[in-house]
């Protein structure tokens, strides 16, 4: 039997030093800063009582808890958001005028994909997972991956016209 004090040590090493981290994916999950918080509380909290089984690599089982309980979130709350004429204020310390705008628009083109191709996209192109690796975090099969990504970035090129050339800001 482990030692509870260096199971919780390993824990609160692994949250401080990835929760930067997990916080940008919830971000890019859900286009919320208060609700990415939240959901990595929510994340961390699920994965506590399996600490023992995944403290050797538990950057894969957290991000595919992340990723379900994001999709999970958005059906128990879809019927309560509202969309906004105008987006949020920009985030204070942003890069120049231009560079924020293109994020800001592929922010919002990333938001307006259902939630499933939004995860997809989320762990493929930016955390820079594998299909395989995709697939395992979202319980997903490998071909649901590869037609959930191509849909996903159709929609997003159909949205953002400009997004090849604003991709490489963001």
């Amino acid at each position: 039997m482990s030692d509870p004090d260096a199971t919780r040590e390993g824990f609160e090493e692994f949250v401080v030093a990835r929760r930067a981290a997990l916080l940008r994916t919830a971000y890019l999950l859900t286009g919320d800063h208060d609700d990415a918080e939240d959901l990595v509380q929510v994340a961390l909290v699920k994965v506590v009582p399996h600490w023992r089984k995944i403290a050797d690599r538990p950057e894969p089982y957290v991000r595919r808890v992340l990723a379900r309980e994001s999709v999970s979130r958005w059906r128990r709350r879809r019927w309560r958001e509202v969309t906004t004429a105008e987006p949020p204020e920009t985030p204070a310390g942003a890069d120049e005028a231009g560079d924020a705008a293109g994020r800001d628009l592929l922010r919002a083109a990333l938001a307006a994909l259902p939630p499933r191709q939004r995860a997809v996209i989320v762990l493929r192109y930016y955390e820079d997972l594998t299909e395989r690796q995709t697939a395992e975090a979202l319980g997903i099969a490998v071909g649901t991956v590869k037609s959930q990504a191509r849909d996903g970035l159709a929609r997003l090129r159909a949205l953002v016209p400009e997004a090849e050339e604003v991709a490489t800001t963001v």
